[in-house]
C-alpha cells in the first residue's frame, strides 16, 4: 500500500480558518482531490486513519473540522472507546453545533472547502469526490447539490436523515446533482428507515441521477468508525471497496 503524509491545515473560510488534516500519497505528485465530512462526533484520530487509508490509494484528502466556529479539534472530549451509554451526553454537546450548520453556512464553508482543494498543488485538475458518514452524508448531499460543477462522486455511509418534512431535506435538492452517487444504509438505523429509504431513491431516480444505494443488512449506524461499539469490521471493509471503486470510476485517476 502507498505511504502517505499528513498534516494538519487551515483553510479560510469567511468566518474565520477551519482547522482540517490534509493526507496524500508520499511521492510528490499531484492526485485526485477528496473531501471527508466528518459525522456528528467530530474531527478526531479514528477519522484522521479513514482518511490516511483513502489517500493510499491514490487521492489527497482533506478533512476538515465542521466545528471550527467552536475552537480547535477536538472540540469536545470523546473517549478512546464512544459506546451506546455515552452516547447521549456526547450529543448534547455536539447537537447545538450540528443544527447551526445551516445550508447558508454549509455552502459558505464548502465553497471555501472545494475551493482550497482546487487550488492545492497536491491536488490534480478535475472534478473532486465527497464521502460524508452519519450527519456527514446528509451534508455531502447538499453540498454535491449546491457545487454541482465541481463534485463528480459522492458517498455516504449511515446517513441521515436524509429524508425530512422540512424545506431543506437532502432529498428536496438532489435535482440539482451531477455527480455518481453511492449510498450504504445500515440495516439497523432509525434515522433511515425502510421508508426513509425508499424515498430517497425515489427522488434520486425521479432527478435522473445516477446512483446505487445499498442496505448492509445487520450492520449498525456508526459501522464504519472503527472508535465506536457500532463499528462493523466486515461492513467497514465493504465500505471502503465501495467507495474507493466510485471514486476511481469518476475521478480520472
Amino acid at each position: 500500500m502507498t505511504t502517505t503524509h499528513g498534516m494538519s491545515v487551515g483553510v479560510q473560510t469567511p468566518d474565520g480558518v477551519a482547522d482540517a488534516y490534509l493526507t496524500c500519497p508520499d511521492d510528490g505528485a499531484a492526485h485526485p482531490g477528496v473531501l471527508v465530512i466528518q459525522d456528528g462526533f467530530g474531527l478526531r484520530p479514528s477519522l484522521r486513519s479513514l482518511a490516511d487509508r483513502i489517500a493510499a490509494h491514490g487521492y489527497t484528502v482533506l478533512l476538515p473540522n465542521a466545528y471550527y466556529r467552536h475552537g480547535r479539534a477536538p472540540v469536545i472530549e470523546l473517549p478512546d472507546l464512544i459506546d451506546a451509554p455515552q452516547r447521549p451526553e456526547i450529543f448534547q454537546q455536539v447537537f447545538p453545533m450540528i443544527r447551526e450548520l445551516t445550508p447558508q453556512l454549509l455552502r459558505s464553508d464548502a465553497g471555501a472547502y472545494l475551493a482550497w482543494l482546487t487550488a492545492s498543488p497536491q491536488v490534480a485538475e478535475g472534478k473532486l469526490g465527497l464521502t460524508g458518514y452519519c450527519m456527514g452524508a446528509r451534508l455531502a448531499v447538499m453540498i454535491a447539490a449546491m457545487f454541482p460543477d465541481r463534485v463528480a462522486a459522492v458517498a455516504g455511509f449511515h446517513g441521515g436523515p436524509l429524508v425530512t418534512d422540512t424545506p431543506d431535506s437532502p432529498h428536496l435538492a438532489v435535482g440539482n446533482i451531477s455527480a455518481e452517487l453511492y449510498f450504504a444504509h445500515a440495516g439497523d438505523d432509525d434515522h433511515m428507515t425502510s421508508e426513509h429509504i425508499t424515498q430517497f431513491d425515489k427522488a434520486l431516480a425521479a432527478a435522473g441521477v445516477r446512483h446505487h444505494t445499498e442496505v448492509y443488512e445487520g450492520a449498525q449506524h456508526g459501522f464504519t468508525q472503527a472508535d465506536t461499539s457500532a463499528y462493523d469490521p466486515e461492513a467497514a471493509e465493504r465500505h471502503y471497496r465501495e467507495l474507493l471503486a466510485l471514486f476511481d470510476r469518476n475521478l480520472g485517476k
